[in-house]
């Protein structure tokens, strides 16, 4: 097995992670350097595929406030967004996006050079900007991925999964064990500050809008660890992807074109979102979802439709290109047909319990974007708070870490030799048809723990995982990063299903049938492993 040492490692590279390392580079005097490993191409991730935008509360917006944007995303919360952290993150917004323009960030503006915004669900003004006009995301992720790529104090790690944290006898991270898919060889690589930034876990479920590489590897490096995870249960489904299945996930068709005016309609254009909300197609996320949901079980059809017809058709042309694009691909004029669309799983609220340092319950390990919890998000994500998040708390993180003495570990305890050693050893093992494992754990965590639960359904997808357990004899090792992933996505289904269960009520995205009120006072649920066991923290 080969050994290195860096000062920092971040793992995964989408927006959170790219801008922590620049950040961190920028800011620290690091002897051993900055690791980005990702396990895919640089740029490949969840980062990629927002479409929206990124609010940002800009002090030349003046229509917009800090105060206005903690009202909207508390309300959006359902009660369990943390004050101080949605105060802080809104109001960092407008300098982490003006630090952004440095790196070469371009956000869409006006004839008279201004800042173009954007509205969505459940915000109370226009403060969402976006790049490219739909492929937000995926702009700045390219300006982010250019400048690592030209920096000489980063070094970056591709097609290599992370499969164990290092942590020694004092609960302290001290570093990663790593898998090269491409040479099937391990590295042990030493760190005193460990990053995780490894997104979301939407390729749990059959249909969702997140690209193959979500599939909560982070969340299980950190439960294996002894990290506590919070508010599991709370997994946002996008009430609108477009209703065509593609190789690995469905592609969103943004809330930004309700937000122009698209309204959402039956087969024969009738319009129904009055009777659920009084904000119609701008309510929160959950309700809307439910709402679409609710429509294709009492028409018995596998989607409904969104009618941008009435935005202008130029405007639909400039404002949305590359959904214009990929609807056209598939036969569909937005400017004058109905887009069929379906609820599809997008987010995760839900993570590894953080400060805004990113700091975890694990000394040296940190976690930034959908793999954390930092409580703002709460019960559900106000829209387009996602990258936000990412690059003020990247940001914190890395201000956190230059007043830091990033010294590599000089020593090992027999703790860190123990997990080393696990993956020293050569096994026997035969290849598994991983493909269709994951189809059907996908499957289960659709009908058992999606857009509504109850005790029966989430107990029956528990069995279910216990049986597809057995298929898949790998307590350790694998032979592959799909067995990885695989092994991952077994693991924090479980999570996701014990947090569910354990939560006897309906807040936000978690809908339970047999449990409809919502508790008067709400809580996090937190969850850890302790003694090898899963152990819900009080």
């Amino acid at each position: 097995m080969k050994y290195s040492k860096y000062s920092v490692i971040i793992i995964g590279s989408g927006i959170a992670g790219l801008y922590a390392a620049l950040k961190i580079e920028q800011q620290t005097n690091l002897d051993d350097g900055i690791l980005l490993i990702t396990k895919s191409k640089l740029g490949e991730s969840n980062s990629r595929y927002a479409q929206g935008g990124m609010v940002a509360v800009m002090k030349d917006n003046k229509s917009d406030s800090t105060e206005s944007h903690i009202t909207d995303t508390i309300k959006a919360g359902a009660g369990l967004s943390e004050f101080n952290a949605v105060k802080f993150i809104s109001e960092h917004s407008d300098a982490v996006v003006k630090d952004l323009l440095k790196f070469g960030v371009e956000f869409d503006r006006d004839e008279n050079n201004n800042f173009c915004y954007t509205k969505e669900a459940a915000h109370s003004v226009r403060r969402i900007l976006h790049s490219g006009g739909d492929a937000t995301g995926k702009m700045i992720e390219k300006a982010l991925t250019k400048d690592v790529r030209e920096n000489e104090n980063i070094d970056v790690y591709e097609q290599t999964e992370a499969v164990e944290l290092l942590v020694n006898s004092n609960k302290e991270c001290k570093g990663v064990i790593v898998f090269n898919d491409l040479t099937h060889e391990y590295e042990t690589i030493y760190s005193s500050a460990v990053i995780l930034a490894t997104g979301g876990l939407g390729q749990l479920y059959k249909y969702t809008t997140n690209p193959a590489v979500a599939t909560g590897d982070g969340l299980a490096l950190a439960y294996n660890a002894g990290a506590v995870l919070q508010d599991l249960e709370f997994i946002q489904f996008h009430p609108t992807a477009l209703a065509i299945d593609g190789d690995e996930n469905r592609f969103l068709i943004s809330e930004a074109v309700r937000g122009e005016g698209a309204k959402l309609v039956d087969a024969d254009g009738i319009e129904f979102m009055h009777k659920y909300h009084e904000k119609r197609e701008l309510a929160p996320r959950d309700i809307v979802t439910r709402a679409n949901y609710n429509e294709m079980l009492e028409s018995h059809t596998d989607h409904v439709y969104l009618n941008a017809t009435c935005i202008d058709k130029e405007k639909l042309a400039e404002r949305f290109p590359n959904i214009s694009r990929i609807c056209a691909e598939n036969g569909i004029d937005i400017a004058h047909d109905f887009i069929p669309v379906a609820p599809a799983a997008h987010y995760s609220m839900g993570g590894i319990k953080t400060d805004m340092e990113g700091r975890t319950s694990i000394s040296g390990l940190y976690a930034i974007g959908e793999a954390a919890s930092t409580g703002l998000h709460g019960g559900n994500r106000l829209a387009s708070n996602s990258i936000l998040e990412c690059v003020v708390c990247a940001y914190e993180v890395a201000n956190y870490l230059k007043d830091k003495e990033l010294k590599t570990p000089k020593q090992i305890d027999e703790d860190l030799k123990a997990v080393i050693d696990k993956y020293s050893k050569d096994l026997l093992m035969e290849e598994l048809d991983i493909d269709e494992l994951k189809h059907e754990l996908q499957d289960i965590m659709w009908r058992g723990a999606g857009i509504l639960r109850s005790e029966k359904t989430l107990t029956q997808a528990l069995q279910e995982l216990h049986n597809l357990a057995k298929k898949f004899p790998r307590s350790v090792k694998c032979l592959s990063k799909e067995e990885y992933e695989f092994k991952n996505m077994l693991l924090v289904a479980r999570l996701i299903i014990n947090s569910a269960l354990q939560r006897k009520e309906s807040r936000g995205a978690h809908y339970r049938l047999d449990y409809l009120n919502t508790d008067e006072v709400g809580k996090h649920s937190l969850i850890a492993k302790c003694e090898g066991e899963l152990s819900f923290v009080k």
